[in-house]
């Protein structure tokens, strides 16, 4: 009998085991819901949080992230080595440094909800599209699409005509009606969907939309995807189902 038959060698080199994604977050105090992705009870699978310093709403989303690539590469490297095995951003506006991200570590790098824009068009019957919902289309330029390989004709509708959601997240206010959010949310859906011709599923830029995704779905009748559909996927890669060794049965077979 192979002496080393029952031997289990557990292997170190990280500080932290059981969280394999690391998120980069704003420096905010606006509520997070359930649902949000700074809201540690949304995920399914623990995470590890970085608050990058001085990165406020009016930084990331008005001002185009200037100046703030130094401090997030510092932030991502951090949570590399803390343990993540992959790194993603808490604002979609954030694609602006994904190459610089993806090149500053060795673990996989996803900033962007909007990267999914590509792989969701893919899947729509010819002559339809995906449509984009921002927390401020004003400022959501062709290069932050372009950036990560998004066409930047792709339809685009922000909140920022709202009265709640994007007041609230850009000017960092700690009290959010929720309710009037979601109004805001679902009125920005239904501009996007009247205005462009086509729209069969809709993705949503900002990671605070995510609480409301289910609304908005149930209001137009489309597939939406937002940050949290983006980031399961990208977990289920980071760590793979374990379905036991191949050709056992599953351990509730085996118990019967």
């Amino acid at each position: 009998m192979n002496s080393n038959a029952h031997t289990r060698l557990a292997r170190g080199g990280k500080a932290v085991y059981g969280a394999r994604l690391g998120i980069l977050m704003l420096e905010t105090r606006f509520p997070r819901i359930p649902g949000d992705m700074g809201n540690a009870g949304t995920w399914p699978f623990p995470v590890l949080y970085k608050v990058v310093a001085g990165a406020s709403p009016q930084r990331v989303v008005r001002e185009h992230a200037a100046g703030l690539l130094p401090d997030f590469i510092a932030a991502a490297r951090e949570l590399e080595a803390l343990g993540a095995d992959g790194i993603t951003t808490n604002c979609g506006f954030l694609s602006l440094y994904q190459q610089e991200l993806a090149a500053a570590v060795s673990v996989p790098v996803a900033t962007s909800s909007l990267m999914q824009v590509p792989m969701i068009q893919s899947t729509l019957p010819v002559g339809k599209r995906v449509g984009v919902l921002t927390v401020n289309a004003t400022t959501l330029t062709a290069r932050h699409l372009t950036a990560i390989g998004v066409d930047p004709t792709v339809p685009v509708v922000g909140t920022d005509g709202g009265r709640e959601f994007t007041r609230v997240l850009i000017d960092n206010e700690p009290t959010l009606d929720v309710a009037q959010a979601e109004l805001d949310i679902l009125d920005a859906g239904r501009t996007l969907v009247g205005r462009h011709a086509g729209i069969a599923a809709i993705l949503l830029e900002c990671t605070n939309m995510v609480p409301y995704a289910r609304a908005l779905r149930d209001e137009l009748q489309v597939p939406i995807y937002d940050i949290y559909s983006f980031m399961t996927w990208f977990h289920a890669g980071l760590a793979p189902r374990d379905f036991g060794p191949p050709g056992s049965a599953p351990r509730e077979w085996r118990e019967r």
